[in-house]
């Protein structure tokens, strides 16, 4: 069969004064006549993988689904995810059996390791290479970031945090070598900053922030150029990326204004943090979602609270501080708190899935072609221990994940296995992960010939 359209290149970029702007998958970067442009699930499209990390566990009856199989009626927690149930899947009894003692060093840098963390107050730290961290190793070199690690909080990466750990475990997901911990931003404005350029100093930042009014502005003319290439679909969702685009950088000048007018001292909230944790996580999820759309990672990382975190959501009614309400002693009234703060969490996370499937992308949406692992290393907070861990897979795997299921291991399993899998899915050739002694293919279905 001949090809008779020429394609504009998926790594198409739009620049004009110093800034670099990558594009959403348009259908005129797809050749016609193509397997990739008759396909929806095809497998090219798949090589994009999330993972968020919820601190200190949950309580796990309000979590679990009550049947298994065919995921019916959600559970208490899990009821914000009801708009997209059929992208997501609960997986029950996973553990991290390397992760002992139990603390919250260890969940937390247990959970994309699987690995034992070597116990130490100093820089001699030691743990394992990420799932992350692999996965960029082989899909980051097509992207401008090979990968992007975000939270919630300023992170400290020294001293000592927690019984014998250096801070470093506690507050950094990803590693990209045993020795080598990637610390995480909380920033907005830096984060976007690192997607789109115009770096520099907080300073620097301030003053270029007063000088343009918007990344967008600048590109006039590669707009008017490149949108004399495209068809009135690809117009449209150029239009309304860039729209999003230019949201988002509204959203971080508000907070940055609303951080200037304020002149009590605040150590604590660095300029242009919205003060709202919920629009605080919700301007990092739609960073996440702006970096995977227009192609400048396909890996991230996101950290919703820090481990040990005493943060209090006086938003959502909780002003207990967290962490201590995790040390409930089996008292009612502390874990309906902890569960509440779960349910507020999945929220987060759900708001984001549904605006990945409410942003399009070939023949389908941008949730058809992400998978993310959301969850804890934590199981229950009280005694610490790594078992039974809440889990949720999320997305269309490029039309063949199996959602809407509840999938409960009779017998502890490591949760390797599932990052095995997800690896796997998304095209990384690993035979074995840390303790990974198979696969979750209930999971998913073939890919179709």
């Amino acid at each position: 069969m001949i090809v008779t359209k020429k394609a504009l290149p998926r790594r198409t970029f739009l620049r004009g004064a110093g800034t670099l702007l990558a594009l959403p998958l348009l259908d005129a970067m797809i050749p016609s006549l193509t397997a990739v442009a008759q396909t929806p699930a095809s497998p090219a499209r798949l090589r994009r993988l999330g993972f968020v990390y919820m601190p200190m566990g949950s309580d796990i009856s309000r979590w679990t689904p009550a049947s298994d199989g065919e995921l019916g009626e959600l559970s208490p927690t899990l009821t914000p995810l009801a708009p997209v149930k059929s992208y997501v899947s609960i997986i029950s009894n996973l553990e991290l059996r390397n992760s002992y003692p139990g603390t919250h060093a260890t969940s937390n840098s247990g959970f994309l390791s699987a690995a034992a963390a070597k116990r130490t107050e100093s820089s001699d730290y030691e743990l394992g290479t990420t799932a992350d961290q692999i996965a960029a190793q082989h899909v980051g070199s097509q992207t401008p970031l090979p990968s992007l690690e975000l939270s919630m909080d300023l992170m400290s990466v020294i001293g000592q945090c927690d019984n014998g750990y250096a801070c470093v475990y506690q507050n950094c997901l990803s590693w990209s070598s045993p020795t080598t911990p990637l610390p995480a931003e909380a920033h907005p404005r830096i984060v976007f900053e690192q997607l789109f350029g115009d770096g520099g100093s907080s300073a620097e930042r301030r003053k270029s922030l007063q000088q343009k009014a918007s990344l967008l502005d600048v590109l006039t003319d590669e707009l008017t150029r490149l949108e004399n290439q495209l068809g009135p679909s690809d117009r449209h969702r150029v239009r309304e990326y860039l729209d999003a685009v230019r949201d988002v950088e509204r959203r971080i000048q508000q907070a940055e204004a609303a951080s200037a007018d304020n002149r009590l001292p605040d150590i604590e909230r660095p300029l242009g943090v919205p003060s709202s944790y919920a629009e605080h996580a919700r301007l990092m999820f739609d960073l996440q979602l702006l970096a995977l759309q227009g192609d400048v990672t396909r890996v991230v990382t996101f950290q919703l609270a820090r481990e040990t975190s005493n943060r209090t959501y006086s938003e959502i009614g909780i002003n207990d501080p967290h962490h201590p309400l995790t040390h409930h002693g089996n008292d009612p009234e502390k874990i309906a708190k902890v569960a509440k703060i779960n349910q507020f969490h999945v929220s987060l996370f759900a708001g984001f899935l549904e605006k990945l499937r409410a942003t399009p992308e070939g023949n389908g949406s941008l949730l058809d072609h992400v998978l993310y692992l959301y969850g804890s290393g934590m199981g229950n907070p009280n005694v610490h221990d790594h078992t039974n861990l809440p889990i949720i897979v999320a997305g269309g795997a490029a039309g063949n994940m199996r959602g809407g299921r509840h999938i409960r291991y009779r017998e502890p399993t490591p949760l390797a296995n599932l990052h095995l899998t997800l690896l796997d899915k998304v095209g990384v050739p690993v035979d074995s992960f840390a303790d990974s002694n198979g696969k979750v293919d209930d999971l998913f279905e073939p890919l179709p010939l």
